[in-house]
């Protein structure tokens, strides 16, 4: 089949402004919801797009680990390629492809980096293997094999054998703040649903786009 054969009619639902929360953090608590119950993969996932200080983008996958009036947050490595672009032009954006639901929500913000305290408790609520990963990685760094990466978790493994796995000084989370919150739901006709939030003088105001 031809790429551009490859077609699908998005019939699953559809999102007014009759039906959306006056709160855009409590519309996508609310969707957020129905991707765990719908149980598809990874519902958490997030495409981050950082640029550079010479405007080149770039984009990942990253999971989300928490959200709140405040914004949305992940954790990474602070010598990463993302934390670094970060670092540079603090201006993001972050979309979750909620695929089989035909929805996506896509948020532009800015990011800051989440308190230490903050940090800490999620990286002790993370899986002893993960923790160990996190010493191990100097994430977007080149290696000549993984045979390193091996070497390397056998060493901290050893080292933090005895007692509780410290959270690394280079290690931590960001904090998403977001100023612009767009809600897609896919309908028939390629017709979709676009409705987005601006934050206007600390208040939310909603706005109908067309697809």
């Amino acid at each position: 089949m031809k790429v551009e054969d490859l077609r699908k009619e998005y019939t699953q639902a559809e999102l007014n402004e009759s039906s959306v929360k006056e709160d855009p953090i409590e519309q996508f608590d609310h969707w957020f919801q129905e991707a765990v119950n719908s149980q598809i993969n990874e519902p958490n996932a997030m495409v981050l797009a950082t640029a550079n200080a010479a405007g080149q983008p770039s984009q990942r996958t990253v999971l989300l680990k928490a959200y709140d009036q405040k914004g949305f947050v992940f954790y990474t490595n602070y010598g990463s390629r993302k934390s670094k672009e970060i670092q540079t032009n603090p201006q993001v954006s972050i979309s979750f492809p909620w695929y089989d639901l035909e929805r996506q929500v896509t948020v532009l913000g800015k990011a800051e980096k989440v308190p230490k305290s903050e940090s800490l408790k999620y990286f002790i609520s993370r899986p002893k293997g993960s923790q160990l990963g996190a010493w191990v990685s100097q994430q977007s760094s080149v290696i000549s094999s993984r045979s390193l990466l091996e070497v390397k978790l056998n060493e901290m493994k050893s080292k933090f054998k005895d007692g509780e796995i410290p959270l690394p000084d280079f290690w931590g989370g960001f904090r998403i703040l977001p100023y612009s919150i767009e809600f897609w739901q896919g309908r028939s006709n390629r017709l979709h649903d676009r409705i987005r939030y601006n934050l206007e003088g600390g208040d939310w105001k909603t706005e109908r786009l067309s697809p």
